[in-house]
């Protein structure tokens, strides 16, 4: 629940920041130099205090907007569809804001007068702008996953650098039998359903690093994954959201889908790549390996897998640990020790 309240509140922490920014360049823009057609009168200081009172207020609204549009909107409508239901807010956050500018300042005039008067439609041009800009940008943000797209601004992926992180293979148990019962078309809609319902990692601070056909690359920075065992309650977390929806599964494709994971920690190259498709990317023998450990479940007869390497900084309270032996993994010169977790 904190992790969940955590990734909330950064959320409307953006929007906030967003707004406050927004309102004072247009205060800066329509009051330094220029004279005000409309009948508010006010000073550049009274002005900007306003955008900064403002800039929260809103800026939370356009936030948990956001959160909800994320939570119930991402799985029932397309691309299109959000920015239709985006637009339907604007002008729902528009008439909220003249209603309470005029309350504040529309002493002498009707609400029409004042809602219609001379630059008012820059206004709401503007706004209308800013909101589709920090929309846009929200997208931008999911496509990279976590802070990577600040990261990016920064020039932190353009050397190549080390770090530590922590892997997980996740991947579709019995996938060609799902394929070839279900057609190419409802097997899609399944693997899409599954991976919406994967979004409930991030709640254990896990970054969806790619998908790959029914495969998905989860990876924690090593610290955060190691915290109140993220890396391994995202696992049995989203396990139990689809068992949730069993109902669900077995009413659309006649199954509930089950999942097989490895996990390994390791120290790997992270950098950004491509010119044309950028992409952020980590290289490294600590991926090839995790890869490896979630090869072994099938022939062990488990679902999850980690390596003694990370199950040597885990802590033992909340899953039982139970050790597979030396395993002789593909392309590794010496086996590895591997561990079976459940919950206890």
């Amino acid at each position: 629940m904190k992790l969940q309240n955590k990734r909330k509140w950064a959320i409307i922490r953006q929007y906030m920041v967003g707004w406050c920014l927004a309102f004072i360049f247009l205060s800066i823009v329509r009051g330094e130099g220029t004279e005000e057609l409309g009948s508010v009168q006010f000073e550049l200081g009274k002005a900007i205090w306003v955008s900064l009172i403002g800039g929260v207020i809103f800026g939370a609204i356009s936030g948990y907007a956001q959160i909800l549009t994320e939570k119930h909107g991402y799985k029932k409508m397309s691309l299109q569809g959000l920015l239709a239901a985006r637009l339907g807010y604007v002008i729902l956050f528009l008439w909220t804001i003249v209603s309470l500018a005029y309350w504040i300042f529309g002493d002498e005039i009707s609400y029409l007068e004042f809602a219609f008067e001379p630059g008012s439609f820059a206004i709401y041009f503007y706004i209308v702008v800013v909101d589709g800009l920090m929309f846009a940008l929200r997208q931008v943000q999911l496509y990279f996953g976590g802070d990577n797209l600040w990261q990016l601004f920064r020039g932190k992926f353009y050397t190549p650098r080390e770090v530590e992180r922590i892997f997980m293979f996740l991947d579709l148990q019995s996938s060609t039998t799902h394929a070839e019962r279900l057609g190419h078309i409802q097997y899609s809609k399944l693997i899409q359903d599954c991976f919406n319902d994967l979004g409930i990692v991030a709640e254990n601070d896990a970054e969806i690093y790619q998908y790959v056909g029914d495969e998905a690359i989860l990876t924690w920075k090593l610290e955060e994954g190691i915290k109140y065992q993220n890396c391994l309650k995202s696992f049995f977390n989203f396990k139990q959201q689809l068992a949730t929806k069993q109902d669900y599964y077995h009413r659309q494709y006649g199954c509930l889908p089950h999942f097989k994971a490895g996990l390994h920690a390791g120290v790997v190259t992270m950098t950004e790549v491509g010119k044309f498709k950028k992409e952020i990317a980590f290289h490294g023998d600590t991926i090839n390996t995790a890869a490896r450990i979630q090869s072994q479940c099938n022939a062990l007869g488990q679902e999850l897998l980690i390596s003694s390497l990370l199950k040597q900084d885990l802590e033992t309270n909340t899953f039982h640990f139970e050790q597979m032996g030396s395993i002789p993994l593909k392309g590794k010169e010496a086996p590895l020790i591997l561990y079976a977790v459940s919950p206890s």
